[in-house]
C-alpha cells in the first residue's frame, strides 16, 4: 500500500482551467520582457568586477577571517563596493575585489586604503599578491559569458526536439528566453552586480526551469497516448493539474533552501541567491502560463496529425 505524502500544496484531482488565462499570461510576459529589454539598454546592467575591471587582493589574516568586521572596515574607508571571498582551507585566506578607478594613481590609493582598513580590522594581515583585471580581459569574459548563455539555449532546443517534437522544443526555448530577459530586468532594477557568479545563477535557473517544463511536457505526451480523443486544450490543463503538486513541491523546497542564502549569505552569495529566488518563481509560473499556451498554439492542429494519435475518420 502506497503512503500519501503528508504535505500537499493542492488537493488531489484539481481541475483548474489554466488555459483560460493563456492570453493574459502571454501578454503579461511579453510586456515584462519588453520592459526588461528596455532596462537592459537604459540604465543598463550594474557590471561587476569581472566585466568592468578592477583589482583583486589576496590577503592572509593571522586568525580565521572575520568577514563582517572586514566589510565594515572597508566600507568605513570608502570602499563599500569591495567584494570579499574566502579561499584556502584554513579560513585565513581572503580575496578582496576592488572596483577599478579612473587612473592608476586612484587605484593605488584604493589599495592603500584597503591596507589601512585591514590593519584596523585584522592586525597582522598580509597582502600576498595584487592582480589587476584590465578592460580587455573583462570584455573577453563578458563575451564568453554571453556565449555560454546562447549555447545553453541551443543545446536545450536540440535536447527537447530530440526527446519530444519541435512544438515542445520551440515552446520551451521561447519560454526560457522570456524567463532570462525578466531576470535581466530584475537585476537592473535591484542593481545586483552582473558578473560570472550571476551568470552561473542564470544558467542554474535555465537548467531548473527546463527540468520543470520537461516534467509537464512528459505528462502531456503520456496523456496524448492515453486520451486519444480529448481536445489538446483540455489535455494540457489535465496534465498541468496532475503535475501541480510535484511542481509546487519542488519549487517550494528549492525556494526555502535559497532563502537563507539571500538573507544571511553576505555580498558573496546574496546576489546569486536573490536571482535564484526570482528565477524559481518566474520559471515555475512560466511552465504553466507561457510554455503550455505556446505548446497549445503550435500543436493544436499538428500534434495529433504527427502520429501521436490516429487521424479521425472522415
Amino acid at each position: 500500500m502506497l503512503m500519501k505524502p503528508m504535505l500537499r500544496f493542492v488537493p488531489d484531482g484539481t481541475k483548474i482551467r489554466f488555459m483560460n488565462g493563456r492570453f493574459a499570461g502571454l501578454i503579461v510576459s511579453a510586456v515584462l520582457s519588453s520592459a526588461s529589454i528596455f532596462l537592459f539598454f537604459y540604465p543598463g546592467l550594474n557590471l561587476g568586477l569581472d566585466f568592468k575591471g578592477g583589482v583583486v587582493l589576496q590577503v592572509e589574516t593571522p586568525q580565521a577571517a572575520n568577514f563582517p568586521a572586514l566589510r565594515a572596515a572597508l566600507a568605513q574607508a570608502g570602499l563599500s563596493g569591495a567584494s570579499l571571498q574566502s579561499f584556502g582551507s584554513g579560513g585565513t585566506g581572503v580575496l578582496i575585489s576592488l572596483e577599478s578607478k579612473a587612473n592608476a594613481a586612484a587605484t593605488q590609493t584604493s589599495i592603500t586604503e584597503a591596507q589601512t582598513a585591514l590593519a584596523s580590522a585584522a592586525p597582522g594581515s598580509k597582502i600576498l599578491s595584487t592582480q589587476a583585471i584590465g578592460a580587455s580581459v573583462s570584455a573577453q569574459l563578458f563575451a564568453q559569458g554571453l556565449e555560454a548563455l546562447g549555447l545553453s539555449f541551443v543545446m536545450i532546443l536540440a535536447y527537447i526536439w530530440f526527446r519530444f517534437e519541435w512544438q515542445f522544443a520551440v515552446g520551451a526555448v521561447t519560454t526560457l528566453i522570456l524567463d532570462t530577459t525578466k531576470t535581466i530586468g530584475f537585476m537592473v532594477i535591484t542593481r545586483i552586480p552582473f558578473d560570472l557568479v550571476t551568470i552561473a545563477a542564470i544558467l542554474t535557473i535555465i537548467g531548473y526551469s527546463t527540468n520543470d517544463k520537461v516534467v509537464v511536457y512528459d505528462r502531456v505526451r503520456e496523456n496524448l497516448r492515453k486520451y486519444k480523443t480529448m481536445p489538446l486544450r483540455n489535455l494540457i490543463d489535465q496534465s498541468i493539474n496532475e503535475t501541480l503538486n510535484r511542481t509546487l513541491g519542488t519549487s517550494g523546497t528549492v525556494f526555502l533552501a535559497a532563502l537563507p542564502l539571500a538573507l544571511f549569505g553576505g555580498s558573496a552569495l546574496s546576489g546569486f541567491a536573490w536571482i535564484m529566488l526570482f528565477g524559481i518563481v518566474v520559471g515555475t509560473s512560466s511552465s504553466i502560463f507561457i510554455a503550455a499556451p505556446i505548446l497549445l498554439f503550435l500543436g493544436e492542429h499538428r500534434l495529433r496529425r504527427s502520429g501521436t494519435l490516429p487521424k479521425p475518420n472522415k
